[in-house]
């Protein structure tokens, strides 16, 4: 339509609808539609690709069209408050597409999403255990009576390091529990078909994820759940590759002619678990929605033994977490189901709590501090070198030795264990708090050293001024090169049900090898820790630790998320 230059276009109102996707398919997307109002007659039939030319040339990068309120050109030509009303707008457009789109990235993202075809993550709430794994003596082997009598035993052979845990797309796992007085921090987990629910104690210490069973029990402790209860089917044979991974680091090997695959799993505080190996399915829930049905090898757990008797009226099991095979993330990975990364933010307020995650969706892209996984034939457990430990400036002792030795990242484990020696110094440089109002009190035996003050103690936060930060050295010798980890007193210290406040940091000189630093969850609260096996490092930030805002999760659009 040709136009004269003094020719006043028709009064024009547009409007732009956004319509957002519906709640229970957000795989639509959004929309966005423009409409046009005129007080003239509109044009009649205009071809659907006509491109629409305007009476003046202007650049192309600004093209108009007199029919349509938004044009480029009649804001860059107008009155400043064109100009303002015009990046207001856009500004606000901006900020409400990344809102959007935050808000439904995660969601489509998960196993049943077509457009995804790579590995993703699932998150776990979190609910509080003690130990690092062991070795022992035992031997199961399949009943022939017409009772279902799955297990019997015999002495034989000896496991190591074991329990295992699943996962497919994004999913995120709430934990419940505390340091103290409960002492473990535990998930749910679904098992069986149809599925049943148990508690299992979060344990990066551990390879083979267990579950109390009736099979029958032997002994079992009365747990949160019934019993799990296994059929013939779900026995795993000896000749199953999986086998000889529990089975590897036993001093007597097991008979060929055994029909079921046996484990035994002896913990550092000498409780144990004995059992047979089980296949069945584990069902998981992504973040939008979607269920994922996995079957993986677990143990059934028929004779438990010692303290861990105690810790199991709270939970049915223990959940593996550990770089071992036999493991629940390497299980997962190995099906291409997530990429073998392990995730964990422990609360570190008195109610407990947190979460933990399997895959990488919610590693942060930024904030993090790495440090290099330390490897040993011996060992599937997450640990790196360490060059020193401070108490506030002062280097505690460390054998002489130019390195401390190794510290262990132990979720399965309440308490944090130092060397001998620098335990020892560690206490020493702890006896200034004495001339400070607080006295040590030797009738109180919850820990090996607790102090008093004058009046009983609430919290941490009363006395935290009496003591200093621990801070683990670790990377280069160069103090201003080096990664650290700092524990501030709320991170090992504990008020007691006698008001009094107590060194949750123990002797590990019966620990694991005797010489490593076992960092348990009293230290770990309050940060973030992820285990990345894909890049085989080791990486913590400080996190309030409620559950994981979308931002968390590695971003597909950086621009989109920084918006919010």
């Amino acid at each position: 339509m040709e136009e004269d230059d003094d020719h006043q276009p028709p009064h024009i109102k547009g409007f732009v609808i956004i319509s957002l996707p519906p709640p229970d398919n957000p795989s639509l997307g959004k929309t966005i539609t423009a409409f046009t109002l005129s007080d003239s007659d509109p044009p009649s039939s205009p071809p659907p690709q006509r491109s629409l030319q305007p009476s003046h040339p202007v650049p192309q990068s600004h093209p108009s069209n007199p029919h349509l309120l938004f044009s480029f050109r009649r804001v860059f030509i107008g009155t400043p408050m064109k100009i303002f009303s015009f990046f207001g707008i856009l500004l606000f457009a901006v900020f409400l597409y990344g809102s959007v789109f935050s808000a439904t990235t995660l969601e489509l993202h998960g196993p049943n999403n077509e457009d995804d075809d790579g590995p993703s993550s699932f998150l776990f709430p979190l609910f509080p255990k003690e130990g690092v794994l062991g070795q022992k003596d035992l031997k199961l082997k399949l009943g022939d009576g017409q009772k279902e009598n799955f297990v019997t035993q015999r002495n034989v052979g000896v496991v190591s390091n074991s329990r295992v845990v699943a996962v497919d797309s994004s999913t995120v796992f709430p934990v419940s529990g505390n340091v103290y007085p409960d002492g473990l921090y535990f998930t749910l987990l679904h098992v069986g078909n149809p599925p049943k629910r148990y508690f299992l104690d979060v344990d990066t210490g551990s390879d083979l994820t267990w579950i109390q069973c009736d099979a029958p029990c032997r002994s079992c402790a009365k747990g949160a759940h019934l019993l799990y209860k296994p059929t013939k089917s779900n026995i795993v044979p000896s000749t199953d590759s999986i086998c000889s991974e529990v089975q590897k680091n036993q001093r007597n090997g097991y008979p060929e002619s055994s029909q079921q695959c046996d484990y035994e799993i002896q913990y550092a505080d000498h409780s144990s678990s004995l059992g047979v190996l089980i296949r069945d399915e584990l069902q998981l829930t992504a973040t939008n929605g979607s269920k994922t049905k996995f079957n993986f090898v677990f143990g059934c757990g028929y004779d438990q033994a010692g303290s861990l008797l105690n810790t199991l009226s709270k939970t049915d099991g223990i959940m593996g977490l550990s770089r071992a095979k036999v493991s629940l993330p390497y299980q997962l990975a190995s099906k291409g189901l997530i990429k073998n990364v392990v995730g964990h933010c422990l609360s570190s307020d008195a109610v407990g709590g947190g979460y933990m995650f399997l895959g990488d969706d919610f590693v942060p892209n930024w904030g993090m501090t790495w440090v290099p996984m330390a490897y040993t034939h011996s060992s599937d457990l997450y640990q790196t070198e360490i060059l020193g430990i401070n108490y506030g400036n002062r280097p505690l002792s460390s054998d002489g030795h130019s390195k401390v030795g190794k510290v262990v990242f132990d979720s399965g484990s309440s308490y944090t264990y130092f060397p001998k020696e620098a335990y020892l110094d560690l206490v020493a440089s702890l006896k200034e708090v004495s001339g400070l109002r607080l006295i040590q009190d030797d009738s109180d035996t919850t820990f090996p050293i607790c102090w008093q003050d004058d009046f009983p103690i609430r919290s941490v936060k009363d006395v935290k001024d009496f003591f200093k930060t621990l801070t683990l050295r670790f990377g280069n010798k160069w103090w201003i090169l080096s990664t650290f980890f700092q524990i501030p007193p709320e991170g090992y210290l504990i008020i007691s049900k006698k008001g009094n406040v107590c060194l949750a940091i123990l002797d590990g000189s019966n620990v694991h090898d005797g010489s490593s630093i076992i960092l348990g969850d009293v230290s770990l609260r309050g940060h973030l820790v992820v285990y990345d096996n894909v890049n085989q490092r080791i990486g913590w930030e400080r996190a309030d630790c409620g559950m994981p805002s979308r931002r968390l999760r590695k971003s597909r659009d950086l621009f989109a998320d920084s918006m919010l």
